[in-house]
């Protein structure tokens, strides 16, 4: 009998689980879909496209919005069992409170483990796909960047022509072995620059050893100077942000390729916001089912269904902002960042703690 009530628990839980997941993607694909249809209202492409992009992308929405997705899931499947009188008989069982709460607070952290080792790589791939594809109909092209195993390229529309920049690699905010070229508007060789490294930290690079082939009549032009200087549209920020999206870095490649996605030029900083972020997933949908189990199991009386939902809105809220101004503290070197990225994970498992000791003795 344990074990049928024991399957029951977590079966109902993942049923309501996913149900919630389906009314959340559905909706995400609604409003996704018109800004897909805006972007490619102006190229030669059917309806399928944006809408098969749009089913791409959602999933990993879906990741980001889990811990609030566990949270209504869990209160939904405790008053639905409260309201049936399947509590009682679960008490009857000897499935007390606390009992039940850790079935199901477990149960959301395996969850979380699962969807970090399993589904993440997966809709990791997806996002991928889905930048690369979006990235062919982007209708401003003038400006092009991109980084591949022969190094960082950049393409820069100038007044009097076209910039095509090379580095081998980048190095925090330098460049390393740069070679710049300057064509004239019927795409000629105008200018080829050479330089060992570039500090790109503001949109004045400063160019260091550097060698400068001008061609002029037909005769090419050599010079070599320390320091040379060229106003650029691109930063370190700028260069930075557009290889920062971490829907594309799956779990699996910052545990594993953590090295090699450094050596590729990617921020340490950001990588390590990613992986602690990820990391605790598993805790957050546990203390998220834990706080949802601890607002329901506290009172029995259904007049107070109406006063969970309002409570539970306003919780998600609260958690919501109290995580993102955590994480834009660590940002900005007011905490470490990794601490305001676990400070949420903290103050919620304090407050479970309390709520624990308080349901166990309903």
């Amino acid at each position: 009998m344990n074990n049928i009530v024991f399957n029951y628990l977590i079966k109902n839980f993942l049923k309501t689980f996913l149900l919630v997941v389906a009314v959340i993607y559905c909706f995400g694909v609604v409003l996704n879909l018109f800004e897909e249809v805006e972007f490619f209202k102006n190229t030669n492409t059917s309806i399928l496209t944006p809408l098969v992009l749009t089913c791409i992308f959602v999933p990993s929405v879906i990741i980001k919005l889990l811990p609030f997705i566990i949270f209504i899931s869990c209160m939904w499947f405790m008053v639905k069992i409260r309201n049936n009188k399947d509590l009682l008989t679960l008490k009857i069982y000897g499935y007390s409170n606390i009992k039940i709460f850790f079935i199901l607070a477990f149960t959301s952290f395996m969850l979380g483990w699962i969807v970090l080792t399993a589904i993440n790589p997966l809709t990791s791939s997806m996002v991928q796909y889905y930048e690369k594809t979006k990235s062919k109909f982007a209708r401003d092209i003038d400006h092009l960047i991109t980084f591949n195993k022969n190094g960082l390229w950049i393409k820069e529309s100038l007044n009097n022509g076209e910039r095509i920049i090379k580095a081998l690699r980048p190095d925090g905010f330098y460049l390393e072995q740069v070679e710049i070229f300057h064509l004239n508007k019927d795409y000629s060789l105008k200018e080829k620059i050479f330089s060992e490294r570039v500090n790109i930290k503001k949109n004045i690079w400063k160019l260091e050893d550097v060698i400068i082939f001008k061609l002029k009549n037909n005769i090419v032009e050599k010079n070599e100077v320390d320091i040379y200087e060229i106003k650029s549209i691109y930063n370190y920020e700028k260069i930075n942000t557009l290889f920062s999206n971490a829907d594309s870095l799956s779990f699996l490649d910052l545990v594993l390729n953590y090295n090699h996605l450094l050596k590729k030029g990617y921020n340490r900083t950001f990588l390590d916001q990613n992986l602690h972020s990820m990391l605790s997933l598993p805790f957050f949908l546990f203390l998220m089912t834990s706080l949802a189990s601890i607002l329901t199991l506290y009172s029995l009386k259904r007049s107070d269904n109406l006063r969970f939902i309002v409570l539970g809105m306003v919780v998600s809220v609260l958690v919501y902002y109290f995580k993102d101004l955590s994480v834009a503290l660590g940002q900005t070197d007011r905490i470490p960042l990794n601490l305001s990225i676990w400070s949420p994970i903290i103050a919620l498992s304090l407050f479970t703690f309390i709520g624990v000791l308080q349901i166990n003795e309903k």
